[in-house]
């Protein structure tokens, strides 16, 4: 994935740092540790032929640091080639400076499989619950293939019903998951892995208080939300 971001030259330069400094913190934002990424400098003489700078950010793979995504100033390079072999004048007049000039190119290219595999190492973990070793993603929310797990005690209808109803408030608002398939540790687990980062237990209390155990992925925790309440409760977290 490329986006090539068009900047007046004398402007280049900032532009080129921003988007260094900008590109690295997303990758934080979204869950990796900084610990596990740093930024390479191209050295002047490695450059190719028309790059004024280019930049890596790299990820700690387990064979060590390896690029993960490359930001470089391509100079005024990519509108005057297009320009010779079109016939057609790419340049661009600034009004507000009065001036004309042909635009530099600041260039962050992502890819995607490089990306997936990096959030995938990073948010593998184990660690111990209730005596057994759990196997748990910790992928940020909006990356998780399900954000939110419904999973009804048992297969009884009355709380088949209600669950149902919990699944269909939420949504519209996030990526849910219904299970009702084994014993509720188990079905626990299994969201663990995948890295769903909230579960939602329906049990025979909920036909009587309208309330839910809301379970976090990464500490285990438990809490008793109102159902009336538990998109609300949802964007708080997510929202955090």
């Amino acid at each position: 994935m490329e986006m090539e971001y068009f900047v007046p030259p004398a402007e280049a330069e900032e532009w080129y740092r921003y988007w260094i400094k900008t590109r690295l913190q997303w990758y934080v934002d979204l869950g990796i540790p900084a610990e596990k990424l740093q930024l390479h400098e191209h050295a002047k003489e490695d450059l190719s032929h028309y790059s004024k700078g280019t930049t890596d950010v790299e990820f700690l793979f387990p064979w060590g640091f390896d690029e993960l995504e490359g930001i470089a100033n391509r100079g005024d390079y990519d509108l005057t080639q297009h320009a010779k072999h079109s016939g057609v004048a790419l340049d661009y007049f600034d009004q507000s400076a009065n001036e004309r000039y042909t635009p530099y190119v600041i260039e962050p290219a992502a890819g995607a499989t490089r990306a997936m595999m990096a959030f995938l190492l990073a948010a593998y973990h184990e660690d111990e619950v209730e005596g057994e070793t759990r196997t748990v993603l910790r992928l940020d929310w909006r990356l998780a293939p399900y954000q939110v797990a419904v999973l009804p005690l048992s297969k009884k209808p009355e709380l088949e019903g209600v669950s149902t109803e919990v699944l269909n408030s939420l949504q519209p608002h996030f990526m849910c998951d219904y299970d009702v398939t084994q014993s509720i540790g188990k079905r626990y687990r299994r969201q663990d892995e995948v890295g769903t980062p909230y579960c939602v237990t329906i049990d025979f209390e909920t036909l009587s208080d309208r309330a839910v155990t809301v379970r976090d992925r990464d500490t285990t925790t438990q809490v008793r939300v109102p159902i009336a309440d538990l998109t609300h409760h949802f964007w708080n977290l997510t929202s955090g």
